[in-house]
């Protein structure tokens, strides 16, 4: 029997976080809600869940700032928003959420986003995805980094370079060490490594500095490869 994805649910509103909850059904275990920044990291920090249900706005932050905030490295954010505003896609977007969809998706259809964002997909609602598609349109291929890019590079290892592609790109430490040949701990040990030479504080930070240096491209249609 295959493991249920264990959610966080981050809302301000007390009644939508229990509607969430009885939508989703049996496909997700619902491990904790939150109704503010600072409980959702707290939340988050303490069930270590595999995927976060994020609200946009929020009186204290918001979305963004609770992944800003978040150290748990392998939770995954999915925004569930009522705004289509592509100004609210791309910030949460850019802020490390590997997808965004509307609060008019049906319980289903959100149970099986869950699913999916667990499972290293990116999901968007139809017509956000082209939202993001034109904001990295303009962004080279990857391996063609920027010149300050390409800089700070030349202070990591060959082998810390890779790893960070990996994990700026979404994977799980377990998905890095079983694509590089290594030990989950010696992937844990490379990230430390690089987010102190870079001097960032989460993978969330580091996803967003290889992107904005184009060490890596955010393309929303990508798949991580198998397991």
């Amino acid at each position: 029997m295959s493991v249920l994805p264990r959610v966080v649910i981050v809302d301000d509103h007390h009644l939508f976080r229990a509607g969430v909850r009885a939508e989703l059904g049996a496909g997700v275990e619902v491990v904790g809600d939150a109704g503010s920044v600072e409980q959702a990291v707290e939340v988050i920090s303490r069930q270590r869940p595999d995927v976060v249900l994020l609200d946009v706005h929020m009186p204290d932050g918001g979305g963004v700032e609770v992944i800003r905030r978040t150290e748990h490295g392998g939770a995954r954010f999915l925004a569930l928003s009522v705004s289509d505003a592509p100004e609210d896609v791309i910030a949460v977007i850019r802020a490390g959420a590997r997808g965004y969809v509307t609060k008019s998706i049906s319980g289903a259809e959100l149970s099986e986003a869950v699913r999916r964002v667990a499972g290293g997909d990116a999901v968007f609602s139809p017509r956000l995805a082209g939202f993001v598609l034109d904001a990295f349109a303009e962004q080279p291929a990857p391996g063609a980094p920027s010149a300050r890019g390409e800089r700070e590079l030349e202070a990591l290892t060959p082998r810390e370079r890779e790893v960070l592609r990996h994990i700026a790109r979404g994977y799980m430490y377990k998905e890095v060490a079983q694509r590089l040949g290594i030990s989950v701990k010696t992937v844990e040990a490379h990230v430390s490594a690089v987010l102190r030479k870079l001097q960032l504080s989460n993978r969330h930070e580091l996803s967003r500095w290889a992107v904005e240096r184009r060490i890596v491209t955010l393309d929303p249609t990508a798949t991580p490869a198998p397991r």
